[in-house]
């Protein structure tokens, strides 16, 4: 009796502590819904951060292409007997220089280093818009396992359910044994299925945490549902809004403007760099201290090169950027022309399995089902109209997950949330 009740206070220690441990876990669990997973992949996701920092430090190189030049000390020791070895015969001077750039070089290298700041801004937005695209769909993909998920338990009960009712009628005589041996096969298969399931679940779990910066085997429970999106704009619409929106069209203006006015600070090589300096003599012999100053500028005497030089090349870029916006706004266009078409297409898909495809899937199974409980079909009839069932629902839920994907990638490629276009028109 003892050692029974010292083996019944240990097992109760046990399960308390395990229920502490297992506590943390379930307040891990974070409920999503989509907006607040592409919110959270916006503010924690690394390589957002990557951006920050190359927009950061192309602030800093701003800062630095409008500096002012620092001044410099010069000492010498002239008319010397030897290096470093002073005498009353020698000098001693001591001299300071400034090297100021012309005035309007200074606009012009900050306007090149504020349009590579503006161009990186632009390709941040980008990304963001990218990431939540890639955000809605890893939510979606967890989504439509989960829904896979549930249409594979339903499957998996009404495979049991007709085991039952196999049985039933073989015990009773009314069916032949090999009805048994299918409706087994048939539920280990739908058995099977949901296991396959939980690893597909695990992976969209974890790529969802990736996207949201938190630990990959973080629980996550997704509270929103797929559903089929509301209608889409028209085409020209949206291309019209991408032209004005895209953030890519933005970072190249930015790069165009940027080339421009390298184009202008190039052609300014005549214009000099003054070198303003003073000296004084400090020998203590030599009565009061004697200055001298200076001035020097270049004289760009071979302009030719300059001009075939960094003015040729830097138009050059200029032609270069104005070609490749013409090419980034055709790409554009056919951007959202392909997103639109998928957009579409997975529309009147998932309208076309709710509203067609299911409705007749499952009244076949119900009347197959009805009449194989009266003795009209068989057993193969049966089995084969809840695997055409459970095909149409997984086709309705990868239908729903294509159209929801397909639409975020949509608003990516305008740059615009398309519930803000309020003209809309049939899939």
């Amino acid at each position: 009796m003892p050692f029974a009740r010292w083996m019944a206070a240990l097992a109760l220690c046990v399960s308390t502590a395990s229920a502490q441990q297992q506590q943390p876990q379930r307040s891990d669990t974070l409920l999503l819904t989509r907006a607040a997973a592409i919110q959270l992949a916006l503010e924690r996701n690394p390589q957002l951060d990557v951006a920050r920092e190359q927009i950061a430090e192309l602030r800093a190189a701003k800062v630095q292409a409008v500096a002012i030049p620092d001044p410099s000390v010069t000492a010498s020791l002239d008319q010397q007997p030897g290096f470093f070895r002073s005498s009353a015969s020698g000098q001693k001077n001591i001299g300071a220089a400034l090297q100021v750039p012309f005035p309007d070089k200074f606009r012009l290298r900050g306007d090149v280093a504020a349009a590579d700041v503006k161009s990186a801004q632009a390709n941040y937005a980008a990304l963001q818009r990218q990431l939540a695209a890639l955000t809605a769909e890893q939510y979606d993909s967890l989504l439509v396992s989960l829904r896979h998920r549930s249409d594979l338990t339903e499957a998996q009960t009404l495979a049991n359910d007709f085991l039952k009712r196999t049985q039933a009628r073989f015990d009773a005589g009314t069916a032949p044994r090999l009805d048994v041996i299918k409706a087994q096969v048939d539920v280990a298969g739908a058995t099977n299925d949901l296991i396959s399931n939980e690893r597909a679940i695990a992976n969209a779990s974890s790529g969802l945490n990736r996207f949201i910066g938190r630990p990959l085997g973080a629980p996550i429970v997704a509270t929103d549902s797929l559903g089929v999106p509301p209608m889409l704009p028209s085409v020209e619409t949206l291309e019209a809004q991408a032209l004005d929106a895209r953030p890519e069209l933005a970072a190249l203006m930015a790069q165009r403007n940027g080339a421009h006015s390298a184009t202008t600070l190039a052609r300014e090589f005549w214009l000099p760099d003054l070198t303003l300096g003073v000296s004084r003599d400090v020998t203590g012999n030599s009565g009061p201290g004697v200055f001298s100053t200076g001035l020097a500028f270049p004289l760009p005497l071979f302009f030719w090169q300059h001009t075939r030089g960094e003015v040729s090349q830097s138009q050059h870029r200029e032609r270069e950027l104005a070609a490749s916006y013409r090419d980034l706004e055709a790409g554009v266009g056919q951007d959202v022309r392909n997103a639109y078409a998928a957009a579409s297409t997975a529309l009147r898909q998932a309208i076309y399995i709710r509203d067609q495809l299911l409705p007749s899937a499952r009244e076949a199974y119900r009347s197959t089902a009805a009449s194989y409980a009266i003795g009209g079909s068989s057993a193969f009839e049966v089995i084969d109209a809840r695997r055409t069932l459970l095909a149409a629902e997984s086709q309705y839920a990868d239908a729903l997950a294509a159209a929801n994907t397909s639409r975020s990638d949509l608003e990516r490629a305008v740059s615009v949330p398309l519930d803000t276009i309020v003209s809309g028109t049939n899939p």
